[in-house]
């Protein structure tokens, strides 16, 4: 058995139930595609809207509520004229990102250009 086999084995019940969830929460439909806008320097709705191509504004919406609601992102409101919202990442999103990179360099391998 190889020592990634015996690495596998030791994740218990617990472990395997947060890294399903982690998995379920980043690999929903456009969510990375959000997290790496807003990693990236986009912070407003506009700015997120043009950095991810083919995401219509009311998944936008529906991504950044969950996204702030798993604690990856916070919501900041600008008193101005008119009213701006800005994005950012929580540590925790910021970590996230980090812990990404491995499978960004996976899909620069391996991935097809054409999938969104």
């Amino acid at each position: 058995m190889s020592t990634h086999a015996l690495a596998i084995q030791h994740i218990d019940d617990a472990e395997c139930r947060r890294f399903l969830s982690s998995v379920e929460l980043v690999g929903r439909r456009w969510s990375s595609g959000v997290l790496l806008a807003i990693a990236r320097g986009a912070s407003r709705f506009s700015e997120i809207t043009a950095s991810v191509p083919g995401l219509s504004d009311r998944l936008l919406a529906q991504r950044l509520k969950e996204l702030e609601a798993a604690g990856l992102l916070e919501r900041e409101i600008i008193a101005s004229t008119p009213v701006q919202v800005r994005y950012t990442l929580t540590a925790s999103g910021t970590d996230l990102i980090e812990s990404l990179q491995p499978l960004v360099g996976w899909g620069q391998r391996w991935g097809t250009p054409e999938q969104p």
